[in-house]
C-alpha cells in the first residue's frame, strides 16, 4: 500500500481518517483495500486532490464510497476542499490490498 503524497504527516493524517470508509460490498476500508493512489495538498489554495480507483470501473457503490472519502477529508481538515478523482490506468488488484487487509479478508 504506497500513497504518493507531497505532505507525509498531512497524508498519515488523511489515510487514518479514511480508514472509517469502508467499501460495504467487501467490508473493508479503502485504505486496506489499496483504493488511494494519492493525496497531494496545496496548501496555498487550502485544496486537496486525492486520486484513488474502485475495485472495478463499473462499481455499483463508487459514488457512495467516492463521497464519503471527500465527506472525511473535508471534515479533518475543514478549511480546506477536497477533490477526487477516480483513475482506472492503474486497475486495481489484490496485490493492493495492506497485509491487515488480506488478513481481515482470510487472503
Amino acid at each position: 500500500m504506497n500513497v504518493i503524497t507531497n505532505k507525509n504527516i498531512k497524508c498519515t493524517i488523511a489515510l487514518a481518517a479514511l480508514e472509517s470508509v469502508m467499501d460495504p460490498e467487501i467490508g473493508l476500508n479503502v485504505v486496506d483495500l489499496g483504493l488511494i493512489y494519492q493525496i497531494d495538498f496545496d496548501e496555498a489554495e487550502r485544496k486537496i486532490y486525492v486520486t484513488m480507483t474502485l475495485t472495478t470501473q463499473f462499481c455499483p457503490m463508487g459514488e457512495s464510497i467516492t463521497g464519503a472519502v471527500k465527506r472525511v477529508l473535508e471534515s479533518t481538515f475543514t478549511c480546506e476542499e477536497v477533490f477526487i478523482e477516480l483513475s482506472f490506468d492503474t486497475p486495481w488488484n489484490h496485490e493492493r490490498i495492506s497485509e491487515h487487509g488480506q488478513h481481515f479478508l482470510n487472503k
